[in-house]
């Protein structure tokens, strides 16, 4: 198979690879780089399990083509964290008891830190618009939300 050779920088390491025009930036971050964060759920956009930042912006991994990321910045749920110190969103997350099956995990921090960045004294109303994005099956998102009111309280 010939290749689209291109440069991504992920989590702050570069990284050249070479894919095909139809490869999802999702299927390059799982099956390329082993980054397993980023989980595969409807395939189609909709449930938010996918998704990274792209240049600081949340995207769908499983909507974007890696051949267009050539260049980009990508910043997967491994990202976050800094080594083994956990980013304040993920801390949050863990001391409210936000995580379930985890399988929404990494979309809900991608972008609960991409929100908090932007927005450091949220309303639950701002939390849930900035969320509706991301599915959860499990839980009624309420400890979710509670720990994106306490992760911005932290860094206020």
């Amino acid at each position: 198979m010939t290749g689209h050779p291109l440069t991504l920088k992920v989590n702050g390491q570069e990284r050249a690879l070479s894919v095909s025009a139809t490869r999802t930036l999702l299927e390059t971050l799982r099956e390329d780089l082993a980054l397993t964060g980023a989980k595969r759920g409807c395939n189609q956009g909709v449930c938010g399990a996918c998704t990274v930042l792209v240049d600081g912006q949340p995207v769908r991994g499983c909507l974007s083509l890696t051949a267009n990321c050539d260049g980009a910045e990508v910043t997967t749920v491994e990202g976050l964290a800094d080594g083994n110190v956990l980013s304040t969103v993920q801390q949050a997350m863990a001391d409210t008891g936000a995580v379930q099956c985890g399988f929404c995990t990494s979309g809900m921090l991608i972008s609960a830190f991409a929100f908090l960045r932007d927005n450091s004294a949220p309303t639950v109303d701002d939390i849930q618009h900035a969320l509706s994005g991301n599915l959860c099956r499990c839980s009624g998102y309420r400890k979710i939300v509670d720990s994106i009111l306490l992760a911005a309280k932290r860094v206020a």
